[in-house]
């Protein structure tokens, strides 16, 4: 009876720590380095959306944008919504978006702002050429762009 009591008190004590575990970190796993800092040419201005893939340019009012801060927050507009969220910026260009929550409004165009805000949540790498930003997906696939407003 004894070895039973021990047994029943260790599984308790076993499923108990693996539910506490589920639980202790609330953290979205990442294959980027993240620190409590970020920088670079990405961090700073407001990025207004251009386009939509290689080509196609959105009606939106007002226009998507999105700004980061050196503190590794995101914020922006997808055209119907405002969100906020994190980034993590690693080598080569890496980037990556989490964690985003946004406003529940209804809107006329709410099929093209979930296409913004899935370009964000899908990017991969960016580069930056002048005044414009482009993200890529994992595949190398042109998410969207975007241009720099001084």
């Amino acid at each position: 009876m004894n070895a039973v009591l021990r047994h029943v008190s260790w599984l308790t004590l076993l499923v108990m720590g693996l539910g506490l575990a589920g639980c202790a970190s609330d953290a979205p796993t990442s294959s980027v380095e993240s620190s409590e800092e970020v920088a670079g040419p990405v961090v700073g201005p407001r990025w207004n959306l251009l386009l939509v893939g290689t080509s196609e340019r959105l009606d939106l009012s007002p226009t998507p944008y999105f700004q980061i801060g050196a503190d590794g927050r995101v914020s922006g507009h997808d055209g119907c919504n405002a969100f906020k969220g994190n980034v993590s910026l690693g080598d080569n260009q890496r980037i990556e978006f989490g964690q985003l929550a946004s406003t529940r409004k209804a809107c006329p165009d709410m099929q093209d702002a979930r296409r913004v805000t899935a370009l964000l949540d899908d990017a991969y790498r960016y580069l930056i050429d002048h005044d414009r930003l482009t993200f890529f997906g994992p595949d190398q696939r042109v998410l969207g762009g975007f241009r720099r407003v001084d």
